[in-house]
C-alpha cells in the first residue's frame, strides 16, 4: 500500500506499507523532507510497524513523536504529516496524478446557473460520467453568494441589493457570504472523487486541495498561505475564501472565490455582516481586510487566471473540456426547481 501527502508549503511525505492480520507491516517512510539524525527514519519505521491498521491519526502521530530521539530536527514535515500519509496508504487514497483532470472555462453564466452547475458537476463526477474537473467561473452579473447555513436577513441588506442590482443566491456549501462582481472576482471549483482526500481531516483537505494555488500565486510574486479553516491570506490581508460540500459517497466539491479587485463601498452597502465587522474603521479598512490581487500582482485578471491554470496543468495535467448539453439541461432544471426559488434562497430567513 502506498500513501502520499504533500505538506502545504512544505515537503512530500511518502509511506509504503503492508497490512498483515490487521496490523501495519514493513512500514517504509520516505520523501523529500529533511530529518536529523539519519537513524531517526528507522526509528519511525519501527515504531509504526505492528500498530493496528485502524489506528487513528492522533495515535499514529503520537507514536512517531515518541519514537524520535531527543533533539531530532524535522524540516518540511511533522509527525502529523506522517500519520496522514499512513492513513492515506491504508485507505487506498489516490494522488492528483492518478486522475485525468479536465478544465471547464466557458463564457459568463448567471449566479443561479453557477450554483446549479456546482451541484450537477459534483454528481456527474460521483456517477463516473465526468472525470475530475477544474472549473473556472465567469460571472454574468454581480451577486451575494450566501453560505448554505447563513441567515438571509442577518447577512444581506435586501433593499441595498435590489437598488444596486445585486442578486442574492445561496450555494450548497457552508461558510460565509461572498460579494462578487464580473471582472473583480476569480472563482473556481474542483470536483474530485473522495479518494483524493482519503485520510485527510476536513481542515487538512482545504489546504491540500489549494496547495497548487499557493504555488501559482508565488509564481506571480504573491507570497500566500492557507489560514485555517478556509482562507488564503498574505501579509496584506485575505485574498480568498474556500468552501466544501461532500456527497454521501465522499465526492468532493471544493470551490474558492478570490478577490481580484473590490468595490468596498458597494460591498458594505449590501453585506450587513461586513458593515458590523468594520463599523467605525472606514472603507480603507474594508479594502485592507480583503486585499485584491490586482494591486498585489499588477496584472490583468485574465493573466492571473491563465497563470493559475498553467500551474495546475504543469503539476497535475489538464485537458480542455466543456459542458455537455446534458449537464447544461440539468443545471437549467435545478435553477428552476431549486436555486432561483424563494424557498431555497430564504431557507434560513
Amino acid at each position: 500500500m502506498h500513501g502520499e501527502y504533500k505538506v502545504p508549503g512544505g515537503k512530500l511525505v511518502v509511506v509504503d506499507l503492508d497490512v498483515v492480520d490487521g496490523r501495519l507491516a514493513a512500514v517504509r517512510l520516505s520523501g523529500d523532507f529533511f530529518l536529523e539524525p539519519d537513524d531517526a527514519l528507522e526509528a519511525v519505521d519501527a515504531a509504526l510497524t505492528g500498530l493496528p491498521a485502524d489506528a487513528d491519526a492522533a495515535d499514529l502521530a503520537q507514536r512517531v513523536r515518541s519514537a524520535l530521539p531527543a533533539g531530532a530536527v524535522l524540516l518540511g514535515f511533522t509527525p502529523e504529516a506522517v500519520a496522514t500519509a499512513v492513513r492515506r496508504a491504508v485507505g487506498g487514497a489516490t494522488g492528483w496524478l492518478d486522475h485525468d483532470w479536465q478544465l471547464v472555462h466557458t463564457g459568463p453564466q448567471s449566479p443561479t446557473t453557477h450554483m446549479a452547475l456546482d451541484e450537477v458537476l459534483t454528481r456527474e463526477v460521483a456517477a463516473g460520467r465526468r472525470p475530475p474537473t477544474l472549473r473556472v467561473w465567469e460571472w454574468a452579473s454581480p451577486a451575494v453568494v450566501l453560505g448554505s447555513f447563513q441567515s438571509l436577513v442577518n447577512e444581506v441588506d435586501a433593499e441595498a441589493a435590489q437598488r444596486l442590482g445585486v442578486e442574492v443566491v445561496r450555494r450548497v456549501s457552508g461558510g460565509g457570504a461572498m460579494f462578487v462582481e464580473p471582472g473583480n472576482t476569480i472563482t473556481y471549483s474542483l470536483y474530485a472523487p473522495g479518494s483524493l482526500v482519503e485520510g485527510l481531516s476536513f481542515t487538512e483537505s482545504y489546504a491540500f486541495l489549494d496547495d497548487w494555488v499557493l504555488v501559482a500565486l508565488g509564481d506571480l510574486g504573491v507570497k500566500a498561505w492557507y489560514q485555517p479553516i478556509n482562507d488564503i491570506a498574505t501579509d496584506q490581508g485575505k485574498i480568498a475564501g474556500a468552501a466544501q460540500k461532500r456527497l454521501a459517497d465522499g465526492t468532493v466539491l471544493h470551490h474558492v472565490t478570490m478577490s481580484y479587485d473590490i468595490d468596498a463601498a458597494k460591498m458594505l452597502q449590501v453585506l450587513r455582516i461586513g458593515r458590523e465587522k468594520l463599523s467605525g474603521k472606514g472603507l480603507a479598512s474594508a479594502a485592507k481586510r480583503v486585499d485584491p490581487l490586482r494591486r498585489q500582482t499588477g496584472l490583468p485578471r485574465e493573466e492571473v487566471i491563465a497563470s493559475m491554470v498553467s500551474t495546475f496543468r504543469r503539476q497535475y495535467g489538464l485537458t480542455a473540456s466543456g459542458l455537455t448539453p446534458a449537464e447544461l439541461a440539468a443545471a437549467d432544471e435545478l435553477v428552476a426547481a431549486k436555486f432561483a426559488t424563494r424557498d431555497w434562497v430564504a431557507r434560513i430567513p
